[in-house]
């Protein structure tokens, strides 16, 4: 089984351009800032908003614009998992997740429902309203009402978003259990990269309506392409011309890299490959300027502190660091960084 699309979307006045192909078994996670289509896309993948493109699904035809083939939502064997769980409030748990099987015409549904819940470790709560359960159990039961009609898509939009800090953890790990026994394809989109390094084995990076990057987490995150992405993994993100053994930044500054190569590059620096001082270093580093200390954030055992300057950069350095060099917002400091420590890649 597997989902093949191309598609483009248009509404007002934006527009959302993407290619996504995922295999059976497969949970690729769509990430991006607010506004940049991800859940657009789930959207037109579920047939409910008009599309130009091809969607393939498991080798049949669900959208394609050229020949003016659509098929409806409800025969598309797609199900939809939304942050709000959306549980019918004048019916029981069992009852809830019995609905879906209702509709397929399910033999003893009931019986069929009571199994997925006991399954989930669930059981107990089948006689209980949505009013009754907790945040974290009304997502649970909404996930099972939809899984128990064994969709051949399974889209979930910001499932974890509504949830308590608290409770997001312990419902994750369902989620993963629940996804890990689905053969079917799945897409989640969210904007908590936590979520989506947890339930991922792709993700799929959506700006403006355009994919700017894809790939296994761990690699999109070692080479991010965008500054939402280098946010994302908390990493510095610079692009220039590579020249040999430094790299020209667009404001003219050019900070030094070992290998860098030639022609237009992103160079990454982990802002715990930064260091600070109050006065300008001794000794010869390679990259050192000037710069003044626009925020400082506590985090845990670490502070970042962004430096405005030349090179604008986020240092991470420690509470005793920050006592030290009398940080606070404002404060005039030395940034240096060893040539070693920025990576480099094409653009």
């Amino acid at each position: 089984m597997s989902l093949e699309s191309d598609v483009r979307v248009r509404r007002g006045g934006f527009e959302l351009t993407a290619q996504l192909s995922v295999a059976g078994g497969e949970t690729v996670a769509v990430l991006g800032p607010n506004g940049a289509g991800k859940t657009t896309l789930l959207r037109a993948l579920a047939g409910l908003v008009p599309v130009e493109g091809r969607v393939m699904l498991d080798g049949e035809v669900l959208d394609d614009s050229a020949s003016h083939k659509h098929v409806p939502t409800e025969r598309r064997r797609v199900g939809l998992v939304f942050q709000d769980h959306v549980l019918f409030p004048h019916m029981t748990v069992l009852e809830n997740v019995a609905f879906g099987l209702r509709a397929q015409r399910i033999h003893d549904p009931r019986t069929a429902a009571r199994s997925w819940l006991e399954s989930a470790g669930l059981g107990e709560k089948a006689s209980a309203m949505p009013r009754e359960l907790s945040g974290g159990q009304a997502q649970r039961v909404a996930l099972l009402r939809t899984l128990a009609t064994e969709p051949r898509l399974l889209l979930l939009d910001e499932p974890l978003s509504a949830l308590d800090v608290s409770v997001r953890a312990e419902v994750r790990r369902d989620l993963a259990k629940q996804l890990a026994g689905f053969a079917g394809v799945r897409v989640l989109v969210t904007h908590d990269p936590v979520e989506a390094m947890a339930l991922a084995d792709r993700l799929v990076v959506i700006e403006a309506g355009k994919v700017v990057q894809t790939g296994r987490p761990a690699d999109v995150t070692a080479r991010p392409r965008s500054r939402f992405v280098a946010d994302l993994a908390g990493v510095n993100l610079l692009r220039g011309q590579a020249h040999g053994d430094h790299i020209r930044l667009a404001g003219g500054t050019e900070i030094a890299a070992a290998e860098a190569g030639q022609g237009d590059v992103f160079a990454v620096i982990h802002p715990r490959a930064v260091a600070l001082y109050l006065s300008k270093p001794a000794g010869t580093p390679r990259n050192v300027w000037q710069g003044n200390a626009d925020g400082v954030d506590v985090q845990g055992d670490r502070v970042r502190v962004r430096v405005s300057g030349s090179v604008p950069i986020v240092a991470e350095v420690t509470p005793s660091a920050v006592r030290e060099l009398g940080l606070e917002a404002g404060a005039q400091v030395w940034v240096s960084v060893k040539a070693t420590e920025v990576s480099v890649y094409p653009a």
